[in-house]
C-alpha cells in the first residue's frame, strides 16, 4: 500500500492517547517499532517497521509492506470517533 508521509503522520496524530501501546500489545510488537512505523527512527530499541520512503511532495511516498499497524490504527480512530 502506498500513502503519503503526511497522511501517515496525520493518522498517527489522530490516535487517542495510549493507542501506540494498544497497537503494540495487540500485535505483539515493541512500542518503538510502532512509533518507527509512523515515522520515528529509533532502531536501537525498536525494530524495522516494514516501510520504504521515496522523496516527493507531501512528505514523499511511503510504501507499507504490511498494513496491520495502519489498519488497527484506523480501527482505533473509528472507535474513538463514535
Amino acid at each position: 500500500m502506498n500513502i503519503t508521509y503526511n497522511k501517515l503522520r496525520a493518522v498517527k496524530h489522530s490516535l487517542p492517547t495510549g493507542s501506540i501501546s494498544r497497537i503494540a500489545k495487540t500485535l505483539n510488537l515493541d512500542e518503538q517499532t510502532v512509533r518507527n512505523y509512523f515515522g520515528a527512527n529509533d532502531y536501537k530499541s525498536g525494530g524495522i517497521a516494514g516501510k520504504h520512503y521515496q522523496q516527493g511532495p507531501k512528505g514523499g511516498i511511503v510504501a507499507l509492506e504490511d498494513t496491520k499497524i495502519f489498519d488497527l490504527a484506523n480501527q482505533i480512530i473509528r472507535e474513538n470517533s463514535n
